[in-house]
Parts: structure tokens; sequence; C-alpha cells
């Protein structure tokens, strides 16, 4: 097989309002422009001799530069074989040495040829790079709400609609944060599984005080408390608290950063992802990696790419689910991409990674081909 095309088509949006926020000192939804104006997406479409095709997607801060990645460095891969992905991920990550790709991006062509090498051999991608279980727990990935009375409304709206573990990202205030990791366990009982992500928002002193009062929580895990760049203070963090440690989320270098982290000591489990972990490739490098030593890899985020990792692997806990707001949480159940169900999303059973877009449709909105 070979590729015989790639295209990269840029689609604009108007800028609505963000419809929520993150920690203090955080932008929240949306890339920062602003309301009234236009933002972007993209698609990336690889096409190939055997009609085959597969694709990627990418979003926001990123999409207008991925056009320019497509036009300069992608059309060199027209004549490749897509089945060899282990080959492709190699020689861009070779190209990474010159053009430090943008990390939401380094995968994007992994991720369209595992899509063609699923749809090639008719399954759906969790079985084709692993294959361990397509019904997957998700948790409750809350955005940041401005008072307690709406985190208690909202986790008990997610209780309601069959959520039994929640994570929280709070407003990055010590004692605050603090109260409310311990209130979410009184809404939620002692059987749920809780999790808190600091959005790296702390130093090590005020990381200490937030994991003691998750250790008395009896949370799950503890995450991304401090940015990802000071690893003895994360290796101390590590061996001063119970409570797990996830960490490694943003960082670059995929699987040999996933080693560092490990060999200082530095984490307890390892987060991984498509988007910032080199696409499907980098992402299972990374994953069995963690295996190896005993390390739950927690995959980062939402998307169909993401849950097929999750399904994929023995060792991640949940998918996560972003819960936004009251019609939000009641719909999740009827949402046309990946239903949450008493508390579960499924792994789709199509060959391939996701469904595609009417592709004469995309032709006719995009407003750059390249």
């Amino acid at each position: 097989m070979k590729i015989t095309d790639i295209k990269y088509y840029l689609l604009e949006h108007d800028v609505n309002p963000p419809r929520f926020h993150w920690r203090e000192g955080l932008p929240g939804d949306g890339d920062g422009s602003p309301v009234g104006g236009k933002t972007y997406s993209g698609i990336l479409k690889v096409e190939t001799d055997e009609g085959i095709v597969g694709m990627a997607s990418t979003g926001g801060r990123t999409a207008k530069y991925f056009a320019d990645v497509t036009r300069r460095r992608l059309k060199s891969f027209i004549g490749a074989d897509p089945m060899m992905t282990e080959k492709l991920w190699h020689e861009i990550w070779e190209l990474d040495r010159l053009e430090e790709f943008q990390v939401h991006t380094l995968g994007m062509l992994d991720i369209a040829c595992w899509d063609i090498k699923a749809r090639k051999a008719n399954l759906p991608l969790y079985k084709l790079v692993g294959g361990y279980e397509a019904r997957v727990p998700a948790y409750a990935s809350t955005v940041t709400w401005d008072t307690m009375d709406e985190y208690e409304q909202h986790i008990k709206e997610c209780i309601d609609v069959g959520f039994f573990s929640f994570k929280l990202h709070a407003w990055g205030d010590v004692k605050r944060d603090s109260q409310l990791s311990r209130n979410l366990r009184k809404w939620t009982g002692d059987d749920a599984d809780l999790m808190f992500d600091g959005s790296a928002g702390w130093d090590y002193v005020d990381s200490m005080r937030v994991g003691r009062a998750l250790e008395e929580a009896d949370f799950l895990w503890y995450e991304e408390p401090m940015r990802e760049f000071d690893l003895p203070s994360y290796a101390e963090l590590c061996r001063s608290l119970d409570i797990p440690v996830l960490a490694a989320e943003t960082s670059d270098g995929v699987h040999w950063n996933a080693a560092t982290w490990i060999q200082y000591r530095a984490v307890d489990m390892m987060r991984v992802s498509s988007a910032f972990k080199g696409g499907i490739t980098g992402a299972l490098k990374v994953a069995h990696l963690a295996e190896s030593f005993g390390m739950r890899a927690q995959v980062h985020g939402g998307g169909y790419a993401n849950l097929h990792l999750c399904a994929a692997i023995p060792n991640n806990d949940y998918f996560e689910v972003l819960v936004l707001n009251t019609d939000q949480i009641n719909g999740l159940a009827t949402q046309d991409e990946i239903p949450v169900i008493d508390g579960y999303v499924t792994a789709p059973e199509a060959p391939g990674i996701a469904p595609h877009p009417d592709w004469s449709e995309i032709e006719a909105l995009a407003v750059e081909i390249t």
C-alpha cells in the first residue's frame, strides 16, 4: 500500500463566549481568540492507492500552524507505506529535531496511518493494538465552577446519571480546594473513586498541603500539582505522600522522557494520551513502559483515539469525560459521539478509529486546502 495524497483542510468557525473556565491564572474554553472573531480547526486526510483513507484532526491554537507543517513536511511522505507506522513515527521524530513540532501535532500523521491500518485489517483500533476491554469506566472530570454549591449540585447530577468516579479541577486556593476535596468525599460516599487535578498551579509546599488533605479523603490519585520541570520536587512529593502522584502529562519526549520520570522515582502513575505523546505509537510506548515497571498509565482526555487506548491497554483505570453544566451532564447518555451510559463508555466496533465526515462537504467548507 502507498500513500497517494496528503491533504489538510482548514475550517473556520465563529468564536463564541467561553463555556467554562479553569483555576485562577489559567484561561478557560477556547483558544483565546476574541468573541465575535474567527477561530479554526483542521482535518488531516491521508489517501492511499487502495482507496482506504485515514484521518486525524486538530483545532484551536494548532489548526493554522499545522497547515504550514503539512505543506512543508508531510507532503514528503506521499509514496510511503502507511502500514509502516513505526518507521514513519521515527521519521517524524527525526524531523522534530529541527521543527520542534507543537506537541498536539506530533502524532497527527501517526493517528491517520493507524486509522488506515485498522480499516485495512477490518478491525477497530483497540483490537488491532491490544484489545483489553471494550467497555471502559468513565470519570466525571469537572471544569472549575465558582462556588461550593455549584460543585455540590453538578456532582450530584453526575451521580444521578450513573457516574461513580469523579475528578476535581478546582480554584487553585489551598484551603478552599482542600475543603472542596473533603466535601466531595461526603457527597459521593466511601465507595467512589476520587481524583484531584492541580493543573500545575502550586510549588512543593502547597502541593504537600493539598496532598495531605487528599490522603485524608482517600483519593485515588493526585494529578500534576506542579509544573513538570522540577523532577526532584516531584520525587520528594512521591516519597512524602501516600496518595499516588500522577504526572508527566505535558512533558515532551514521549517514552524517553517517561523513562526519566520513572528513573527519578518522580511519578507513581504515568499520564499518557494520543495528543501529548506522539499519537498512537508514542502513547503505546509510554503505556507499555509504565506497565513494565508495575505502573498504571492513565489515559488523559476524551475523543475516539484516547477511548481506543483505554480499551487496548490493561493498566488504565478510566476514560475522562469533561462535565460542564446541567444540560450537558443530562445529555451525556444520548450524545452522538461516545455516549456515557451508567458511568461507562464503549469503544466502537467499526473498523478504524472514528467515523469519517462527508469529505465532499469538508471540501466545500474548507477555507484553505493544503
